[in-house]
């Protein structure tokens, strides 16, 4: 079991940061957290080789990096490691540590007998794309990700709090969709962002200031290879964070830090290529033809089942209000951002559907995994998703998604949907896992029930 690996690519690392001195070994876990090791420079060599080792119990954390021991690969088998090769391309600089001499690559888990290891959400999207190719379809793929800008400095009641603008040195407190000023105000970290996506290879494209204070969108471009979209999109992830450390402010991709202000989400936008390159959801109706329309009908049936997948963390269901353009229910429509399931204004040729379900806590691969095997679910049972909804999404419509954490967990337990594609001993993995968190979650006492209760 061994990766492929040159001098070439460690000549290319050294031209782009000559300064390097070690590697991050970055792997992600369930929740996208990532997980791993700081390696010299000149012990890299063991990285493609299969000596790099990591326990299985990785993924088996929860957010906080505690083992759930309920899930078997913590003292039950004596946390035992497990090799990790990189993934072809990640070797890569680390602007924002360029100065420390930090440099970072991507891994992915294999098992004792050098198969995939069924745990890592990298494999499972990778089970997902081979049931594309037998089709002989290739999904392509655009991340759209949320985030806010938070000041360190909690305030005195321990609540996170926008930074003080870099010029004007204010709290942005009012919501400003769009606003030119507010990009102003961050530009020079925006600025630097950007920089580290040309460094770190993220297609980051379009940049705007969302409706929260010091919220902002970025959309990662579309890309005929879905593991590399979401091995950039989990990069993003933290290029953004580290780059926002520098200047002196905190990143969150929590879908929901402040109750009053809009809520963080990770949209996905999904086509398909024929053998002849040729989007297969291309139409001149811009409802497309029958295939998209199976395809959603396919998005709409699953999606109550893999609700866990798109929101798997506590406050991933404080985004769930009405008229906050997060749907509430499996609905589809045309160029209106109320609905799950978007069929945005675009050229026939780029025909595609917009996920708007999941928060930016989802972790990309599962996002990805879980959107195309409804798509797939959707084709291969030709099921037909009702007409287009239109008007407003949310009046007259009653709620029919799992709302609440128990809720989603039930109909993850249960979904024979969860079961086929992304594999028994996964679903059992990822529901032990987020009941852990849950369990723990719920042991806590909060101040609003000192608040109220006492």
């Amino acid at each position: 079991m061994t990766a492929q690996f040159t001098n070439d690519d460690l000549a290319a690392l050294l031209r782009a940061q000559p300064q390097a001195r070690f590697i991050d070994v970055l792997l992600a876990d369930l929740n996208g957290v990532f997980r791993g090791k700081r390696v010299p420079l000149h012990e890299a060599a063991s990285l493609w080789s299969g000596g790099f080792l990591l326990p299985g119990s990785m993924f088996a954390l929860d957010v906080l990096g505690g083992t759930i021991q309920e899930t078997g690969f913590g003292f039950d088998e004596g946390d035992a490691d497990r090799s990790c090769l990189p993934i072809p391309g990640t070797l890569l600089p680390t602007p924002w540590r360029a100065d420390e001499g930090v440099a970072q690559v991507q891994v992915t888990m294999h098992d004792h007998d050098g198969a995939p290891f069924f745990g890592d959400p990298r494999h499972v999207l990778a089970s997902v794309l081979d049931r594309f190719r037998a089709l002989r379809l290739t999904p392509v793929i655009a991340i759209e990700l949320e985030f806010y800008l938070l000041d360190p400095e909690r305030t005195a009641e321990g609540r996170v709090q926008p930074p003080r603008s870099p010029e004007l040195r204010r709290r942005e407190a009012r919501p400003q969709i769009n606003s030119m000023a507010n990009l102003n105000e961050y530009s020079a970290l925006l600025a630097d962002i950007a920089t580290a996506c040309e460094t770190q290879r993220v297609p980051a494209g379009t940049v705007l200031a969302e409706y929260g204070p010091a919220q902002y969108e970025v959309n990662l471009r579309h890309a005929p290879d879905a593991l590399l979209a979401c091995d950039q999109a989990t990069r993003f992830k933290r290029l953004v964070c580290g780059v926002a450390s520098r200047h002196g402010m905190q990143a969150t991709f929590m879908p929901k830090p402040y109750e009053d202000c809009a809520g963080s989400g990770a949209h996905i936008h999904v086509s398909l290529l024929d053998e002849s390159g040729h989007n297969i959801f291309a139409s001149e109706d811009p409802a497309g033809d029958e295939r998209l329309r199976h395809a959603i009908g396919g998005l709409a049936a699953t999606m109550a089942d893999a609700m866990l997948v798109f929101a798997p963390t506590a406050n991933s269901y404080r985004r769930f209000r009405t008229e906050a353009y997060v749907p509430l229910t499996p609905s589809w429509g045309l160029n209106n951002r109320g609905v799950a399931l978007r069929v945005p204004v675009s050229t026939p040729e780029n025909r595609r559907v917009e996920h708007r379900v999941a928060g930016a806590d989802a972790n990309p691969y599962l996002l990805a995994a879980a959107v195309l095997a409804g798509i797939h679910h959707g084709l291969v049972r030709r099921l037909d998703p009702g007409p287009p909804l239109t008007g407003n999404a949310y009046r007259g419509h009653e709620a029919t998604l799992p709302l609440t954490w128990p809720e989603a967990a039930l109909a993850f337990e249960h979904s024979a949907f969860v079961r086929e594609y992304l594999g028994e001993k996964f679903q059992h993995l990822f529901l032990t896992t987020r009941r852990g968190e849950l369990r723990a979650f719920e042991t806590r006492i909060t101040r609003l029930e000192y608040e109220w209760y006492v």
